[in-house]
């Protein structure tokens, strides 16, 4: 007895068979008149098309400055004969006519137009933007004034009253030194005066330096400030007599 043998199982037996068809391919309808176009005998002059001028001759090429235009012939315009003759130039040594003037001239002067003179303007911007110049600041105006160079009124009037306030200050001082009520310290005294002064300052500010940083108590607080107020008035003392060299006290 014969054996049956079966094929071997497979996924893609289940899969539908794919039926192909093929599509008609596309044809022209003008398809038919390309074989009757080539028939057409025209490849002989297919671009430029058939002679209708009359070919140059090689004889009449184009010459050098050929295309230039010409300009027209000069005509000669007439000379005009002038049979008066014209006075001779005068000489240097000769001196002109006084008071003579024709009326050509006169009337070219008076009917000439007036040239004014540009106002001079400074342009300050990149965009040309200008004004002129005599408000501008830039014109030393006020050299042309009346009273330039001098001193003020009220600057001669302050003078006057500080020059008086010292006059009356000297009178003052010279009549107390006739009475014996002050005297001039002289410079060794003032030297001395103030070398005691830096010194006693010098000290007040050693003093100060060793305060501690930290002030909480009352007691310190008074101590700085006390301190303070001493400085401040020897450093006025040491400046006035450093500023004034003459120095009055009573006796």
């Amino acid at each position: 007895m014969a054996k049956t043998v079966y094929p071997q199982e497979s996924i893609y037996n289940f899969l539908p068979e794919l039926v192909h068809t093929e599509k008609p391919k596309y044809k022209s309808k003008f398809r038919p008149a390309i074989p009757l176009e080539d028939k057409v005998p025209k490849n002989a002059m297919k671009t430029m098309g058939p002679a209708k001028v009359e070919t140059p001759s090689p004889d009449k090429y184009l010459k050098k400055h050929s295309k230039e235009p010409t300009l027209p012939e000069k005509k000669e315009r007439p000379h005009r004969m002038c049979t008066a003759k014209k006075p001779s130039v005068p000489l240097r040594s000769e001196q002109p006519p006084v008071g003579l003037h024709t009326v050509r001239n006169s009337i070219k002067i008076t009917t000439a137009p007036v040239r004014m003179k540009p106002l001079a303007a400074s342009v300050d911007t990149n965009r040309g933007h200008k004004g002129l110049l005599e408000h501008s600041g830039l014109v030393p105006k006020y050299v042309k004034k009346k009273g330039y160079g001098e001193v003020p009124q009220y600057l001669q009037h302050r003078g006057e009253g500080v020059q008086r306030a010292v006059e009356e200050y000297n009178d003052y001082m010279k009549e107390q030194m006739e009475r014996g009520a002050m005297r001039q310290l002289s410079d060794e005294e003032r030297q001395a005066n103030l070398e005691s002064l830096r010194r006693t300052l010098a000290e007040l500010q050693d003093k100060y330096r060793r305060l501690p940083v930290v002030v909480d108590t009352l007691m310190r607080k008074n101590r700085k400030l006390q301190l303070e107020a001493e400085m401040k008035q020897l450093e006025s003392d040491v400046g006035l007599f450093e500023r004034f060299k003459t120095i009055y006290i009573a006796k």
